[in-house]
């Protein structure tokens, strides 16, 4: 699943610099995550990041877009191609993801 912010968002921004993939951005009255975007922080963290650093927990999985680990892993490395220590955790199978708590 994509991460999405409920309208409970404060605006605080705390979730913004946390993005791996810049996905976050300020919408016109609260955050919003770009869905095509969002990794669920797979390839970068044990948890997503938003989540985390959310004060008021808006942040949480969108039930209209279900991704399995390898499709988030896909597209973390299609967003960051030159990233090549995501690419070496990837191809060594050890890599931070919320499907492996």
């Amino acid at each position: 699943m994509a991460t999405h912010i409920t309208d409970a968002c404060i605006n605080c921004g705390a979730c913004e610099p946390e993005c791996p993939n810049e996905a976050i951005t300020q919408g016109s009255d609260i955050y919003v995550i770009d869905g095509d975007n969002c990794t669920e922080c797979v390839g970068f963290h044990e948890k997503e990041a938003c989540q985390a650093v959310c004060p008021v927990e808006c942040c949480i999985p969108d039930p209209t877009r279900v991704d399995t680990e390898e499709q988030l892993i896909a597209r973390a490395i299609a967003l960051h191609p030159e990233d090549e220590e995501l690419k070496a955790r990837v191809a060594s199978g050890d890599f931070p993801s919320r499907f492996r708590n």
